[in-house]
Parts: structure tokens; sequence; C-alpha cells
């Protein structure tokens, strides 16, 4: 394994990630060339299929590649698989279908067929169009420009005008939308970075920066893919400035973009299921129950949508958004039992695609499922987790979701009766929040609280408690301060000590009230 690279590790994965159908499809076209047959680079494929572990011995041994001959062929299986799954027809989506269209009519073009040329490229330069896909539909005008410019078609009176109009829309629109998917991503990365804003000072800044970069734009103007891109933008912009109403807004402007355009749900399937789930994120932070139950619902069953391609990529985004949708279920309806069988699936999901699924999202998983054995009394599961975030080496994590991690760790340790571990956590927290400039009012007191514990008599314990719940209650509805709240219930927590109850019980408690007086 130490000898493996980067062309080795690619390889194999994309191996491993073939089908039973998929493998068929290769054998096949590799089949359909008689010199084929005896190929080194099929040869390698069987062996590699066979391996449950790379082993390069096995494959010089049985492939009869020698040594200096193994890094070129890897070379060409690998770009003969990539060939296999183009054609494959499960494989042949829009964006696809519309490149071989346009490689066509240049085959035509330089065959000096112009005419079949140009009809070819007006029937992809429409479908192009109808689907979203204005780049290619910008090529097309390039090319179609070119054999204009060169020769005498007499394809149509007005033709050179009507080019030049829908190049000057296509150029109008494609610099609209670099601009607000530039945008989009640029506030995608700070959330991830940073999480939500801290102070009126960040928020103020995020704002600046935001509608600094906002571009001008005719909304009348504005076609499907130009819209996503600034729903996007203004969804991310939300999360960090924390207008949970304003997120909700725009998730369901973006979902409704497919909705009217059913015919693009195939074409362009991830952006429909994050745009669900977004909506379901939105009802969450919102604290909707009733909303989310049926958003998560009709999100499972957009998911049995025979619209949505069965790839890796669209089952993994489905593993994740449902179970956390799921997990964040509980959390608002205060459901901590009978969660092994949810919890059991979700570690064997985990496992099955760790290898397609980077390191924030994974952590994040944790972090749930550590707030879900926080919530069940299960404290030593809560602090296993919450050490495999807390001591993890990426780099990828969202820094106030490390933060928190740090935070309910503390209270777990609190709670499993761990004391003689709390003096020494307590200093690494309050210095790991200093150094990610993350201390705030609500983690101030708590850590004072755990600070001062071995110092307060038992008998004075829940009078303590009720001294950091009368503290704590005053930022609840904190624009900053607020946050703590949306990853650990702290008010419960601390209602479940003063009361000595379970804080499931507390918080189903409090679900009934806040019910009741949304139906009033």
């Amino acid at each position: 394994m130490k000898n493996r690279n980067i062309l080795t590790d690619n390889l194999w994965a994309l191996i491993k990630s073939l089908t039973p159908s998929e493998k068929r499809q290769f054998s096949v076209y590799v089949g359909r060339i008689s010199a084929n047959s005896d190929s080194k680079f099929i040869a390698l494929f069987k062996v590699l299929s066979l391996q449950k572990a790379y082993n390069e011995e096995a494959i010089l041994k049985s492939t009869g590649i020698s040594k200096e001959q193994l890094s070129n062929v890897k070379a060409h299986l690998y770009n003969q698989v990539l060939t296999s799954l183009r054609l494959n027809p499960s494989k042949r989506n829009i964006p696809l279908q519309l490149r071989e269209q346009f490689d066509f009519a240049m085959i035509l073009y330089r065959k000096g067929l112009y005419q079949q040329c140009l009809k070819l490229l007006d029937k992809v330069k429409t479908q192009a169009i109808a689907f979203e896909e204005k780049n290619i539909g910008y090529e097309i005008l390039d090319l179609e420009k070119i054999i204009e410019s060169q020769y005498i078609t007499r394809s149509r009176n007005n033709r050179a005008d009507l080019l030049i109009a829908q190049t000057n829309e296509l150029t109008y629109l494609n610099n609209i939308a670099s601009q607000l998917s530039n945008l989009a991503l640029d506030m995608y990365n700070t959330f991830l970075k940073n999480g939500y804003a801290r102070t009126d000072e960040e928020t103020q800044a995020v704002s600046k920066h935001f509608f600094k970069n906002l571009p001008d734009f005719d909304a009348e103007k504005l076609g499907f893919r130009e819209k996503l891109w600034l729903y996007q933008a203004y969804l991310w912009y939300s999360f960090i400035t924390q207008d949970f109403v304003a997120c909700y807004r725009y998730a369901t402007r973006w979902v409704g973009l497919f909705e009217k355009n059913p015919h693009l749900i195939a074409v362009h399937p991830v952006f429909y299921i994050k745009g669900n789930h977004y909506v379901l994120e939105s009802l969450y932070y919102l604290n909707r129950v009733g909303q989310f139950e049926q958003a998560l619902d009709q999100f499972e069953h957009i998911m049995s949508n025979e619209q949505i391609p069965e790839d890796d990529n669209i089952i993994v985004l489905s593993f994740l958004y449902i179970y956390s949708n799921r997990l964040n279920l509980r959390f608002m309806t205060a459901d901590f039992s009978g969660g092994e069988e949810l919890l059991d699936t979700i570690h064997k999901k985990l496992d099955r695609y760790k290898d397609k699924i980077d390191e924030h999202h994974i952590m994040v998983l944790y972090y749930k499922i550590a707030c879900y054995h926080f919530g069940a009394v299960e404290y030593a599961k809560c602090i296993f987790f919450l050490k495999k975030i807390i001591n993890g080496k990426t780099t990828q994590i969202r820094e106030d979701l490390m933060c928190f991690a740090h935070v309910l760790n503390l209270a777990a340790h609190y709670q499993a009766g761990l004391d003689f571990r709390l003096e020494a956590l307590v200093r690494s927290t309050y210095n790991f929040l200093i150094k990610m400039n993350d201390l705030h009012e609500v983690q101030k007191a708590l850590i004072d609280f755990l600070r001062n514990m071995s110092n307060i008599s038992p008998l004075r314990i829940k009078a303590e408690f009720k001294k950091l719940h009368a503290t704590l209650s005053q930022f609840e509805n904190h624009p900053f301060e607020r946050r703590a709240f949306l990853y650990l219930d702290l008010l419960s927590w601390l209602e479940s000590n003063i009361q000595d109850r379970p804080i499931a019980q507390i918080m189903a408690e409090k679900l009934k009230r806040n019910h009741h007086r949304q139906l009033l």
C-alpha cells in the first residue's frame, strides 16, 4: 500500500465504484474489438475487479505486465473505463448528449458539410437553451458565427443579426450567472469556515461584502440558471446572518424553480435535492414541527421519484440529508428513545460511504449523534462522538461547530460525574474558545459555573443552577448569543437539573406549550 500513487488510488476507486451492470457494459465495450481480447489493460481490469485490497505483486504475477509498463497500462485502463461509462445509456444525461451532438457538428464542419453542420447546430442550440445549458449554447453560437463569416451559406437573410442578438443575450446571462455563482460559492465558503455571524460588526461586514458583489441585473431577463444561483447566494447570506425566515423563503423559491420546470429535475438532480434539504434545514431552525414533518415525508417521497437518477452521488446525498433530518426531527419532538435502529443504520451507511463523504459532513453527523445521546442520558456515548470531532485532524469543520462540541463535552462530563477531569477540560475549552475568538456571554457563564463547581456545596447546587438559568435566559432571543441554543438546549438541560427530571421530558413539555400557543 505504501507504493500506491494518485493514479493507482484513482483507478482503484473508479473500478470499485462500478456496479455489476457497469462492469458488464465495460466487458461488452472492450470486446467489440477483437484485438482487445488479449490486451494487458483488460487483464489488469479483471485482476483489480477481484482484489479486495490493492496488491501490486499479484497484478504483476497474473497479468504478464512488467513493472515498467504498469503505469501506462493503468492510465489506459482508467481512460477506457471512463469512455465505457460515457457510452453507458444510464449515464447519458442531457449535458453529455448535447456535448456529443456538438462534437458531431464539429466533425461535419471539418468535413466541409456546412449545411448539415448548421442544421444540427440549430437543433442542439434549441435543446441547450431549453435545458439551461447556456455555456454549450454559447459555444454553438461561436461555431455558427465562424461558418457564417467564412462561407456563403445563404441560410437566412437576417442570419448575422440573429446570431449577434443571441450572442449578446447569452453573453449577458452567462456573465450574470458567473457573478452570482461566485457570490453563492463565496457565501457558502464563509459559512463553512466561520458558521453564523457572531457580532453586529461581523454581520455588517458580511452584508457589505454581499451587496457589494451582488451584480446589477434585470430580473425580467433572468432564466432558471441565473435565478438558481441568486437564490443560493441569498440563502447562504441569510444563514450566516441567522435570518431563518429569509432562509426558508429562498429555499422554497429554489425548489419552486424546479416545480415550474420539472424537465430540469433530471438535468440538475443534486440542486433539486439540496433545495429540498435547505427547506427542511430552515424549518428546523424556525422550529416549525408540523411543516417539518410534512416536508420530510415529501422529501423522502421525492427521493423515490424516477426522475432522480440512482448514481453514487445521489445515493450519498440522499443518505446524508434524509438521516440528518430524521435526527433533527427527533430533536424537535424531544424523542430520545428507541433510536437504536436509526443510529445503527447511520453508522453502517457512514462506513459504506466513508470514501465518498467529506470530513465536514461526517463531523456534523457525529455532532448530531452526540446530541442525541446527550438527550438520551447516554453521556459516555455522547463523549465518545464528541472526541471524534475535538481530536480530529481535519481543518474542514466549521469553527462554531467545533466550539460547541467543546461546550457540549463539558456538559456531558459534568452529567457523567467525571469531576476529576472537569477542571482540566474547563481550562482547555476556555483556551480554545479564546483562540477561536468565540468566547461569548453564554459560554462565559457556563464555563464560570463549571469552573466553580468544586467550591459549591451540594446543598446549594440547585440554587446555582437557577442563577445560571436566569443568566442564560436573557440571551435566548439575543441576535448573536442565541446561536448557542441552536446547537444545545442549555435551558432545558439546566431545568432538568433543577427539577431532577430527564431533559427529554422538559423539552417535550416545552414543545407541547409552543404547539398550543401556535394554535391560539
